[in-house]
């Protein structure tokens, strides 16, 4: 199970960095959005597990487009400074607020997929692996298309990409959002892997 939410993390951060050549050490920041993001809105908000993961993961792609949005203007480690803050912020923002259960944590509740409660690792290993594969062939499939290669162009030459007429903006944001939605689903699943998260997990 460990292994399959690091591959799930590593797939993202590679599209970003391998593909994109943008740099995070921010991803624990994603990673961290996701895994509270599934268990507030699976207890508060009463989601079930399917429903609450993707929602949790799209809250990360969000703030990893905003986050993306520096990467227009700052490379090298300026970039890397400015998303390792991001990452540190989440942090100590979630370890201060009372919804997220402050510095005692939270615990995940149980998951129901229609009648069936998953309630051993194995079980959830099912779950995890087949997650883990759909993502992988996902990204595969992107690299292959026209954003995926707006992507490789941005990290060969970004001038030369522009000049092609590869929108920077669009692509370097979009690349961004889809790396922290991966550390996202990867962060809510980790939760249920634990089955309890505290701030301090998320370094």
């Amino acid at each position: 199970n460990y292994i399959a939410i690091n591959v799930i993390v590593a797939a993202g951060l590679n599209l970003l960095v391998g593909y994109t050549g943008q740099i995070s050490l921010g991803h624990a920041g994603f990673f961290a959005i996701g895994a509270y993001g599934t268990i507030i809105l699976m207890v508060k908000a009463g989601f079930p597990f399917l429903l609450a993961l993707p929602c949790a993961a799209l809250v990360a792609a969000a703030f990893g487009f905003l986050l993306g949005l520096p990467s227009l203007r700052l490379e090298g480690p300026y970039l890397t400074i400015a998303t390792l803050g991001f990452g540190l912020t989440i942090t100590q923002i979630i370890g201060r607020m009372e919804i997220f259960g402050g510095r005692e944590g939270l615990h995940a509740p149980d998951i129901a997929i229609g009648s069936w409660i998953v309630d051993t690792d194995k079980e959830f290993y099912l779950i995890l692996i087949t997650m883990t594969i759909l993502l992988l062939l996902f990204m595969r499939n992107l690299i292959k298309t026209r954003v995926g290669r707006a992507f490789i162009a941005i990290r060969d030459a970004d001038i030369a990409a522009q000049t092609m007429g590869v929108n920077i903006v669009y692509y370097k944001t979009l690349s961004f959002a889809i790396s922290a939605f991966y550390a996202g689903i990867a962060g809510g699943l980790y939760a249920f892997v634990l089955k309890f998260i505290e701030p301090e997990i998320f370094t």
